[in-house]
């Protein structure tokens, strides 16, 4: 395992770096390389001028944009093969958790938890991760890929590294920083969700993300303060609003660093549960799942009645230090 203050160069030459664009018109994410700049570098590594970074409170932490928003990527068409590309930027920024807690993070596009990868089985994934975080990070995918696309290896500050892969096998998957010590990293706000789709869609539903991480406020290995989607008890002060009798699809992660195991539990109501999404079929129905630190699943459910309903880890310190939040179930006719 490599440490966040070890540096590697990686190969991106000038011909690669022109292909991906990375020399002009880099777009929102990544301020345009000049070509005399690349000249001047090494071929082996690109370096990116250093930006002074004025992300704010709510860009970095807005769990009800994060909720329902899906990054399905730049598409192309490339040999045959549909392209999804990605353009990531890892950044430093504080977030206020609470009245009384301010929190420097490490994310990624300037949002903590990521952006939500979206793919079908199949598709070319195409990520071009820039770093200007100030450590050396990484970017390490779970599902299928060779070994030099797995991201154990550090992306020095201000350098840039593509990784490229087929999306396989469909279902919920995450991405993560993987720089030792790599509780920190993940504490620090370096995740998010990669989905997969399978090659015959589910059916429609009101779909939705939820990541259950903690934070590791005064770094005594503990976690002071734990959150649904970025910020603690936002959902409690502001419900996720559904509409009555809609299938919900909930796809739901657990990045609880220092906590082995936490779980998941619906007020009021029972959901179907499809393990990692790696199946077409419900393998039980519950109101409570148990997981481990990276584990996730796909739930459905829907809420017969009107009115607001709770969720939580059953786990109720974890609940009352911020990882709980309301649904606020509207009926048909106020739609």
């Amino acid at each position: 395992m490599f440490n966040d203050k070890n540096s590697e160069k990686f190969p991106l030459n000038r011909r690669q770096a022109l292909k991906w664009g990375l020399v002009a018109g880099v777009g929102a994410v990544g301020s345009a390389l000049g070509v005399e700049a690349l000249n001047r570098r090494s071929s082996s590594q690109v370096i990116i001028p250093p930006v002074q970074n004025t992300l704010s409170n709510a860009a970095v932490a807005n769990p009800l944009a994060v909720l329902r928003d899906f990054d399905y990527g730049t598409v192309k068409q490339e040999n045959g093969r549909t392209v999804r590309e990605f353009r990531v930027e890892a950044h430093t920024s504080p977030i206020q958790l609470n009245k009384s807690t301010t929190f420097i993070t490490w994310n990624l596009n300037g949002r903590v938890p990521g952006p939500t990868f979206r793919a079908t089985e199949g598709d070319r994934i195409r990520v071009i991760f820039y770093n200007r975080a100030g450590h050396s990070h990484s970017l390490h995918f779970h599902g299928v890929h060779p070994p030099d696309m797995d991201g154990i290896k550090p992306v020095r500050n201000n350098t840039v590294m593509i990784y490229e892969f087929d999306a396989e096998p469909y279902g919920v998957h995450l991405y993560h920083c993987h720089i030792a010590p790599v509780t920190r990293h993940v504490g620090k706000g370096l995740y998010g969700m990669f989905i997969i789709d399978p090659p015959t869609p589910r059916p429609p539903a009101d779909e939705m993300i939820m990541i259950m991480a903690g934070y590791d406020t005064n770094e005594d290995q503990k976690n002071e303060l734990y959150a649904i989607n970025g910020l603690p008890d936002y959902y409690m002060n502001h419900p996720i609003p559904i509409q009555q009798n809609q299938l919900i699809r909930l796809y739901i992660l657990n990045l609880i660093e220092f906590d082995p195991v936490v779980t998941f539990h619906l007020h009021a109501n029972m959901f179907k549960v499809f393990r990692t999404g790696r199946t077409l079929e419900p393998s039980e129905e519950t109101d409570v799942i148990t997981m481990g630190t990276a584990e996730r699943h796909i739930l459905e459910f829907s809420f017969r009645y009107p009115g607001k309903f709770m969720f939580h880890p059953h786990q109720d310190a974890i609940a009352e230090a911020g990882c709980m939040g309301l649904f606020e179930v509207v009926g048909n006719d106020k739609a």
